[in-house]
């Protein structure tokens, strides 16, 4: 019995000469939080699009919840969630009014509107804000609104388009708490994300970039298979320069600026002694020196790089 709820099968779209998504191949297991990174531009909105049969591929096919996303278009959107990257509820109508208008578009009437109704005010936390105008709620809880609107049909599939875009950690951090719970009651979550962080929460995760999977796995598996030798993180100034001037040194496997810190991948430790001279040959102060765990940024950026050189 196949264990998947979506099958990817050498899926591409073409607009005019620009390839946005360039013959890609995956599987996303039933009930996993599946995870679809990428920089913006990378691919991403139009993948989930196609999967949702908003947008017919230029070639290649999916099977999504069963149902063939060129052949089957309609009962492929009658089986999924959808919750876009803007904002997709109505502002000027209340909670309950939207609630009442998304239940109906999938056919919800009577007990069971009632109830499933009582549920997206309980996991929104909106029951006393049911006649409240959507517009006027703070982003976190349009959010969450929007999630509730978008799992009120009881879907095995919710696709989720950069949901956390524009909120504050704390709402993103409880918008992940909803989806675990959602996992948690067998529905697949299909999830795109620029948050690299928001990555670990995932059972199983892809990185897309310029229309291509460079690669795909566990959070664990893709830091073990991905990052060879060790990540230092250094505290200085002037880092721009010296991340110019580390750049030149073909030892360091790879090296990007994370928030005010450098962020180094190098295969063998004793040249750390190196670095810290080259800089302090070139006037940078070194505050600090620390190996770090890797991240999922630190393993995209060396996959990036890799696909550069």
């Amino acid at each position: 019995m196949n264990n998947n709820s979506i099958e990817v099968i050498n899926l591409s779209k073409t607009f005019g000469n620009f390839i946005a998504v360039d013959n890609i191949n995956f599987s996303v297991k039933k009930g996993e939080i599946f995870g679809f990174l990428g920089a913006n531009g990378a691919g991403k909105s139009t993948t989930i699009r196609m999967l949702c049969a908003l947008l017919e591929p230029t070639s290649g096919t999916a099977i999504v919840g069963g149902y063939d996303i060129v052949k089957q278009p309609e009962l492929v959107k009658k089986n999924i969630g959808y919750m876009s990257q803007k904002f997709s509820l109505y502002d000027d109508l209340t909670v309950q009014e939207n609630i009442n208008f998304f239940g109906s578009i999938y056919g919800l009437y009577g007990k069971e509107m009632d109830d499933r109704k009582s549920w997206v005010l309980e996991i929104a936390n909106l029951k006393d804000l049911k006649n409240r105008i959507t517009g006027t709620l703070p982003g976190g809880l349009r959010q969450r609104l929007a999630l509730g609107c978008a799992t009120i049909h009881k879907p095995k599939i919710l696709f989720l388009d950069e949901p956390t875009g524009g909120v504050d950690p704390i709402s993103r951090r409880m918008f992940w708490d909803l989806i675990n719970n959602l996992s948690e009651d067998g529905i697949t979550i299909f999830v795109t994300t620029h948050f690299l962080d928001e990555a670990e929460y995932c059972n199983s995760i892809y990185l897309i970039h310029e229309g291509k999977i460079v690669a795909g796995g566990s959070p664990n598996y893709l830091k073990k298979e991905h990052i060879k030798g060790f990540i230092f993180e250094i505290e200085c100034d002037n880092i721009i320069n010296a991340m110019e001037i580390l750049s030149s040194y073909n030892f360091i496997s790879s090296i990007s600026i994370f928030g005010s810190y450098l962020h180094i991948q190098i295969l063998d430790k004793n040249v750390l002694g190196i670095i810290e001279n080259i800089l302090k040959q070139n006037n940078i102060t070194i505050s600090r020196i620390d190996i770090i765990t890797p991240s999922l940024e630190d393993v995209f950026i060396s996959l990036i790089e890799k696909k550069r050189n």
